[in-house]
């Protein structure tokens, strides 16, 4: 326990956001005491946070700090700094979108191909069972090898069960029209009485052939499937659970909204990929964990990370001779907007399915090496980049593992298909269907592990080179700064 000499007027309180301590937590211990004499203080803190004492007493006293709470912001220096690389970026985000921002997704004449139909809702309302014989186009018994699929299910369609079904348009202009639907026996999708149904429209058939059924109705089970996560996030999460569903609907609509269109509108599908996906990344983080230096030093680090993703993508993309055109969808897609760059599409998958895992590695690291900072704050910065740095690499062989078992279970029916063929390894990553699922992958993968020392590094330089300013540690004349000192009355080591 110390003593100072206390002046004719009660000292100023420690500035909010400077801490001194030993330990795991740090706080000021100066005692704000109330009436003349001596006053000794000594702190006791828990967690991070500002540490305010109070002593009573005519001739000596003591007072206690308790703090709790984030952790200190830096100097305003390092603000300064911090700010002087993210207010522009923001504002070319910002300009980004302007200039980008589309008038909305160009018309077009539907195919009635896939996705791109006409689709009402609609209710199995009558389900009968018929002999295949009797409906199928043919009414003779096919014949041919029944070891092949396509024999085996000819001949089920021949001497099976088939179901007749009745469905009811729910919306449109034929709202309360119905029409029939066979189903076969061999067919994956069995139509049940009461089902929900969706319904393709095709206006050019012929009438009684103008609607089929096209899928299921999932709307419920999909809708109870997200207010359970949703509620599962809230629970956990509390109030940073519901500022992440509002950062997740937020970019949402910049992916519906501005990505989409824009690439659908003719702009560059990269340009629109590294705005989208930066405004996606401020928005997120910054509503997520607040607007803070830790946060900003987070951003940064998901920004290098994000361009080093760029450069890597658009140069193996292009080693490699991907087309981006690999399936029915892009294919189609092509089809309609034949002016859309499809590599171009590809690479700007690649960076915005990088973003969300980038996010979660670069906020873990930042939060590691503040919280090392507050641990011990006399470590400097190499200390603090080799600690943290052991916590990446943990994260690393977690999140690599994790992006590797994603895609394997994504393509799982593909590989399937491979084996069943008893293609080599060599000549099934060869493929451009799965070349390019190796390439995003790699790529990502590649960027995700740089981003653990890029925002370790920036993180241990932030909080190494942090120094209070004078508005910080200036205490009234004559009195020591009572910031200074430590729960024990010991000055803080630089």
């Amino acid at each position: 326990m110390t003593t100072t000499h206390q002046p004719p007027y009660p000292p100023p309180e420690p500035p909010r956001g400077h801490r001194s301590g030993d330990g795991s937590g740090h706080g000021s211990g100066a005692g704000h005491h109330h009436g003349p004499g001596a006053g000794a203080g000594h702190g006791h803190e828990a967690g991070g946070g500002h540490g305010r004492g109070h002593g009573h007493g005519s001739g000596g006293g003591h007072g206690h700090s308790h703090s709790h709470g984030p952790a200190a912001p830096v100097s305003k220096h390092l603000r300064k700094v911090i700010a002087a690389i993210l207010i522009p970026f923001t504002a070319a985000v910002a300009v980004g979108l302007v200039v980008l921002w589309p008038g909305g997704a160009p018309p077009h004449q539907r195919s009635g191909v896939g996705f791109d139909r006409q689709t009402q809702q609609a209710t199995v309302t009558k389900v009968v069972s018929v002999s295949c014989k009797s409906v199928n186009a043919s009414g003779e018994t096919p014949t041919g090898d029944t070891s092949s699929a396509e024999g085996s299910s000819a001949q089920q369609q021949a001497k099976g069960t088939c179901k007749k079904a009745t469905i009811r348009v729910d919306t449109g202009k034929d709202k309360g029209r119905t029409f029939t639907e066979i189903v076969q026996p061999d067919q994956s999708r069995q139509l049940h009485e009461g089902e929900k149904v969706v319904a393709a429209y095709e206006p050019s058939a012929p009438k009684d052939l103008q609607y089929s059924v096209a899928d299921v109705n999932r709307r419920f089970p999909m809708a109870l499937l997200a207010g359970i996560f949703a509620l599962a996030v809230v629970v956990v999460g509390r109030m940073r659970g519901l500022m992440a569903l509002i950062a997740l609907a937020v970019s949402f609509m910049v992916l519906t909204f501005f990505i989409l269109p824009a690439i659908l509108q003719g702009s560059d599908p990269l340009l629109v990929a590294v705005i989208g996906s930066s405004a996606i990344m401020l928005i997120a983080l910054y509503m997520c964990h607040g607007l803070s230096a830790r946060t900003s030093v987070a951003v940064l680090g998901t920004l290098l990370s994000l361009v080093l993703i760029g450069l890597l993508g658009s140069e193996f993309i292009g080693w490699a001779a991907l087309t981006g055109n690999t399936d029915d969808n892009t294919g189609l897609i092509h089809g309609l907007y034949p002016s859309i760059d499809m590599s171009g599409l590809l690479l700007a998958g690649v960076i915005i399915g990088s973003l969300g895992v980038l996010d979660d590695v670069t906020v873990t690291q930042t939060s590691a090496v503040w919280e090392l900072h507050e641990a011990n704050p006399s470590m400097g910065w190499r200390g603090l980049y080799r600690a943290g740095i052991r916590i990446g690499r943990d994260h690393i062989a977690s999140v690599v593992n994790t992006l590797v078992l994603a895609y394997a279970g994504a393509a799982l029916p593909l590989l399937l298909l491979f084996s069943i063929a008893q293609s080599s390894v060599g000549t099934v990553a060869n493929s451009e269907l799965v070349a390019e699922e190796i390439v995003r992958t790699l790529v990502g993968s590649i960027g995700l592990v740089a981003s653990v020392p890029v925002t370790t590094l920036l993180a241990a330089l932030v909080v190494a080179a942090d120094r209070p300013g004078p508005e910080q540690t200036a205490g009234p004349a004559g009195a020591a700064p009572a910031a200074a000192r430590t729960g024990r009355g010991r000055r803080r080591k630089r």
